[in-house]
Order: C-alpha cells, then sequence, then structure tokens
C-alpha cells in the first residue's frame, strides 16, 4: 500500500493544444504514482463539467495552481489561447513565485522557442529532447515524472 505522506497534495495545471491530448493522456497516465502518494492533484480542461463556464473554470484553476506543466510543440505555439490566454499568465504567476512552470517539449519544435518568455526554463525531457523522438517514449515519461517529482518536492520545502 502507498502512503500518503503528503498532507496536501500541490495543484498541477496542464496548458497544452488540444491536438496533442494523446500526449497529455500518456504523461496524465505516467504521473499516476505522483498522484496516489498525494503529491499532485491534476487539473486540465477535460475536466469541466456540463453547464460550466469555460474560461471561467480554466482562470480559477490555472490561477490555483502550483505547477503548470506546458506542453510544447508547433500547435502549442501556433494557439492563440495557448499562448494569450494560458502561458503568459502563468510565466507571470512563475516570476511571482506563485507557480512553477515546467516546458515539456512533446513533439519537435524550431529552437526559437528558446527565446520566448519561457526559454530561459529549464524544460524537459533531459536535454530538452522531444518526447516524440525518444527510441523508448516511456523512458521519456519517465525522465518527466522524476523532473516533476523534484520540483514537487522543492514546492513542498518552500511552504
Amino acid at each position: 500500500m502507498i502512503r500518503r505522506s503528503n498532507p496536501v497534495a500541490l495543484r498541477l495545471f496542464y496548458c497544452y493544444s488540444h491536438e496533442d491530448s494523446g500526449l497529455r493522456k500518456k504523461l496524465e497516465e505516467h504521473l499516476s504514482l505522483l498522484k496516489r502518494e498525494g503529491l499532485i492533484a491534476e487539473w486540465y480542461d477535460g475536466k469541466i463539467g456540463p453547464g460550466k463556464d469555460i474560461d471561467e473554470a480554466i482562470d480559477e484553476n490555472l490561477a490555483r495552481s502550483d505547477i503548470v506543466l506546458l506542453l510544447i510543440s508547433a500547435a502549442f505555439l501556433h494557439s492563440d489561447y495557448c499562448w494569450d490566454e494560458e502561458m503568459s499568465r502563468a510565466v507571470e504567476r512563475h516570476k511571482q513565485g506563485l507557480a512553477r512552470v515546467i516546458p515539456i517539449i512533446v513533439r519537435p519544435v524550431e529552437d526559437g522557442w528558446q527565446t520566448t518568455i519561457f526559454g530561459g526554463l529549464k524544460a524537459l525531457p533531459k536535454d530538452g529532447k522531444p518526447v516524440t523522438r525518444w527510441s523508448n517514449r516511456d523512458s521519456a515519461w519517465a525522465d518527466i515524472v522524476n523532473g516533476i517529482r523534484k520540483a514537487a518536492k522543492e514546492l513542498q520545502e518552500r511552504h
């Protein structure tokens, strides 16, 4: 049996393009142990209930998040909503020390992403190599989860 040693789970927010939904779901699967341990509680727009205001739900959950995962791909960089509404606010919260933003390179993108407002943040997986370029994607996801675990532990120690 897994112990729930963490009294309050950190809120994790997925910022992603719907084109990358399959990759978000795989990451969610790989984060299962962190959820079972009570280290994180995830949220993404697919959890919005019928009849709820979409923008309001996203705003509320982003504002309460401790960790924001940016799932970087060409589709993400192309999305005005990801860029203007979610990512820009997440990076602002990161700069204020209210959240930790972690870029995750899920599919290849041109190197120009490194000059963006989130380009100075250490990306996952290792060396910013896109998940889809790993010969063993499970190894890429494991590297990402290990990085998220480390960040979560650091955040918990600060509180």
